[in-house]
C-alpha cells in the first residue's frame, strides 16, 4: 500500500502546538460542549503522547486509540507476569 495516496493529502498529521511531537491520542470527552456541541464543528480532544497537552483536533486527524483502552492486559491470560506473587 502507497502512503501517498489522494486521501492522505487531505487528512492532517497530528503535531503538538507544545512540543511538535507527531503521537497523539483520543482524549474523553468530559463536559457537554465537548460531547455534543465540538462534534457539530467536527472536532474531538486528543491528548498529546509525550507532554500530555490536551487539545481539540478535527476529527479526521489521525490519532491513536486511548492509551488506557491499549494497555489493558486480562492477569492470567498467559502474560509474563502471572506467576509472580504480588501483594
Amino acid at each position: 500500500m502507497s502512503s501517498d495516496s489522494p486521501d492522505q493529502a487531505l487528512i492532517p498529521p497530528y503535531r503538538c502546538h507544545d512540543c511538535g511531537s507527531e503521537v497523539g491520542f483520543r482524549s474523553r470527552r468530559r463536559t457537554f460542549i465537548e460531547r455534543f456541541v465540538l462534534p457539530v464543528f467536527l472536532l474531538r480532544p486528543v491528548r498529546c503522547g509525550e507532554c500530555f497537552r490536551r487539545d481539540y483536533r478535527l476529527i479526521f486527524t489521525k490519532v491513536r486509540d486511548r492509551l488506557s483502552d491499549t494497555t489493558k492486559i486480562s492477569p492470567g491470560k498467559g502474560s509474563a507476569t502471572s506467576n509472580r506473587n504480588v501483594a
